[in-house]
């Protein structure tokens, strides 16, 4: 009875040969499905800056004429102030990735509204001058403005327009977003 016992537990557990077959198969897969992950994080976290900047122009542009004062969307730099056109900041960087604010103008006086903070990880080259919506109809002032997204550092994974997204800014002050470069397109 007792041998009988032993056999069957035998049965039905895994030799050390099996475990270690079945850890190399977890650890092959692993190791295919990390550059897919990795450019499916990249491609997040373009999504989401792109949405937070369009978030930020139509809240920006919506303030103009709620309030009926100037309303300026800028670059910033860690301390949350406004960087001239071309001006770097801390990281080195010159594009619209530093961060942003919105600032409402009211006789001579900047009210910060709202600010989003930087993301290495994502470059947005487009604009270098600060875009100021104006009452009463929440125009922008300038011409026609885009915004180009994309991973900052692309790997093979991440290559090619549908990595990137376009904001455009027509005059009016609204926005869209396009899949692709701006330049390619839409």
């Amino acid at each position: 009875m007792k041998q009988h016992a032993i056999a069957s537990s035998l049965c039905g557990a895994f030799t050390l040969i099996e475990t270690l077959v079945v850890i190399a198969l977890l650890a092959v897969i692993v190791m295919m499905a990390t550059p897919s992950f990795v450019a499916w994080q990249e491609r997040d976290q373009v999504d989401a800056r792109a949405n937070a900047l369009v978030s930020t122009l139509a809240y920006a542009r919506s303030e103009a004429l709620r309030r009926g004062a100037r309303v300026t969307v800028c670059r910033t730099d860690a301390a949350r102030h406004c960087l001239a056109a071309g001006q770097p900041c801390g990281n080195g960087v010159a594009d619209w990735s530093c961060g942003w604010a919105v600032l409402a103008e009211r006789g001579g006086t900047s009210t910060l509204l709202r600010a989003h903070g930087s993301v290495a990880a994502v470059s947005i080259a487009g604009t270098q001058t600060n875009l100021t919506f104006t009452p009463p109809a929440g125009q922008l002032i300038g011409t026609f403005r885009s915004f180009d997204i994309a991973p900052r550092a692309p790997s093979k994974a991440t290559q090619g327009d549908k990595w990137r997204r376009c904001i455009r800014i027509a005059a009016g002050g609204r926005t869209r977003i396009t899949d692709g470069a701006c330049g390619a397109a839409s």
